[in-house]
């Protein structure tokens, strides 16, 4: 399919496209090129004031947004969803387009975010207090109110599914929101401002501030007029907001972050099915995904044969156009991500891993790079320890459930985690023990709407999906009422 035409490229601010007020813009990359796509407009410190005064408006005492009944919220949410289902094709196309992942990848998050935004709406009018028989001659009951004004940060892998991902539990809780997409990937977020437009909301209830981290990013998470951030990206930068809010008026933060997921095949897993499950689980997205299983450690018995079919499959692999329906990879997001990755390819080298396969760059156009296998990795290499984020697959030995238990959970990173056993005792054994928010059993996939995700240590705080994420977007409200009482 050819690439879209690109439609919007200004500030959404109070439902309206504007310029930035620097008048500064700066370019979007096509990573399958590495040509200019098109200039978008910088949004800086003065933008997000802009915003931010749009929605604290928006979220006022007495007015529409304020006021709406919660189903109505609810309606207007399931009416942007159906306008995401209308243009599904183009917000994917715009998404491969700008970030280099396949198009049906895309078309599937299209569709998520649907569910995501389906699921939060019919939470809306779903969302009560307690009445509490508190002693004495009282009546005590609570309130779930809305935090304020959300900022939201969101990454370049999966754009569009992630704007969701924060604006679904915010809106539906009658927040209003200010949104910093990545500055690799604005375009779909910018074209969404039409949409929520479209559907209805009233001004300021949502608005969209494209710009640099260091900037736009920055003001929001020192802004003191925003309630609460939510980020999803590294842990570098997730320390980062969490300073900053430490530094300015202590908003709430949620970060989902990095991850270093640890992917365990016992010798009594089907062996053919685990080598894709967790070929999937690393090249999934060129590796740019923060929960891939990105170390995969495999039981002592059947570890050479697992490395050889590994390298079988991933020299298979299929790299190209991501608009093409048989590409299975495309491009690296850009320079920078291209260029570490390489590094850690030599690092891992140096460590002494030995390099299967790939390891090289892919083509001379592009930030294309071969699907790389290391077997002979030890957890304690950089490379095992460190977030590498690309097609780089790392296959580590073990004997035992407990050496492979202690290696698993010997990271600073706690996102997501996989088992491959047809004994339910170990899997759950692994599956209870791992200390991550997220275990799949037997995959390396599911999750859905409904069911929430986030990480332990560096890699979260909080939680996006399902009813938990919904105690990042509202305050709880305690109220009692003195009763008289009667003679009788």
């Amino acid at each position: 399919m050819d690439p879209p035409q690109v439609r919007y490229t200004q500030l959404f601010i109070n439902n309206e496209f504007v310029n930035s007020v620097s008048g500064k813009t700066f370019p979007t990359i096509n990573p399958q090129t590495g040509e200019k796509i098109c200039d978008i407009q910088e949004g800086g410190k003065a933008d997000v004031d802009l915003a931010v005064k749009a929605a604290r408006e928006a979220v006022k005492l007495g007015t529409p947004w304020r006021t709406m009944d919660a189903h109505e919220r609810g309606k207007l949410m399931h009416k942007l969803a159906d306008l995401y289902e209308r243009d599904a094709e183009y917000i994917a196309s715009l998404d491969t387009l700008d970030n280099g992942t396949l198009y049906k990848t895309m078309l599937s998050c299209v569709y998520s975010s649907v569910e995501v935004l389906r699921y939060f709406g019919g939470w809306a009018d779903k969302i009560h207090g307690k009445t509490i028989p508190i002693k004495g001659d009282y009546f005590c009951y609570t309130r779930h109110e809305p935090v304020g004004v959300c900022g939201a940060i969101i990454p370049w892998n999966f754009p569009n599914e992630m704007f969701t991902w924060k604006l679904g539990p915010a809106l539906c809780c009658g927040n209003s929101m200010v949104i910093k997409p990545a500055e690799q990937t604005p375009l779909s977020a910018l074209y969404l401002g039409s949409l929520i437009k479209e559907a209805g909301f009233p001004p300021g209830v949502v608005n969209i501030v494209s710009g640099y981290g260091p900037t736009a990013g920055a003001a929001i998470s020192e802004h003191m007029d925003i309630d609460k951030v939510a980020f999803t990206g590294s842990t570098e930068i997730g320390r980062l907001i969490q300073q900053a809010s430490g530094k300015s008026n202590l908003k709430r933060v949620s970060l989902e972050m990095g991850g270093k997921s640890p992917n365990i095949i016992f010798a009594d897993a089907d062996l053919d099915y685990a080598v894709e499950e967790s070929h999937e689980a690393i090249f999934f997205n060129m590796g740019e995904c923060c929960s891939a299983g990105s170390r995969t450690f495999v039981q002592e018995d059947i570890y050479d044969e697992f490395v050889k079919k590994s390298v079988e499959r991933a020299k298979r692999r299929v790299i190209g156009n991501p608009f093409e329906e048989n590409t299975e990879s495309g491009p690296q997001i850009d320079q920078d991500q291209f260029d570490k990755i390489m590094s850690y390819i030599e690092i891992g080298k140096k460590e002494g891993a030995k390099l299967e396969c790939g390891g090289q760059r892919q083509g001379d156009k592009g930030y294309f790079i071969q699907s790389t296998v290391f077997s002979n990795v030890t957890n304690d290499m950089r490379v095992a320890q460190e977030e590498i984020f690309g097609p780089v697959q790392l296959l580590i030995k073990f004997k035992t459930l407990d050496e492979v238990l202690q290696q698993a959970n010997n990271t600073q990173y706690g996102l997501a985690g996989g088992v491959f056993t047809k004994d339910i005792e170990k899997a759950l054994t692994i599956a209870n023990s791992l200390q991550t928010g997220f275990v799949t059993v037997n995959n390396y996939s599911g999750g859905g709407a409904n069911a929430p995700f986030g990480g332990y240590k560096s890699s979260g705080i909080g939680r996006d999906l399902g009813e938990d994420a919904l105690q990042e977007y509202y305050q709880v409200k305690t109220v009692v009422v003195k009763v008289p009482q009667k003679n009788s």
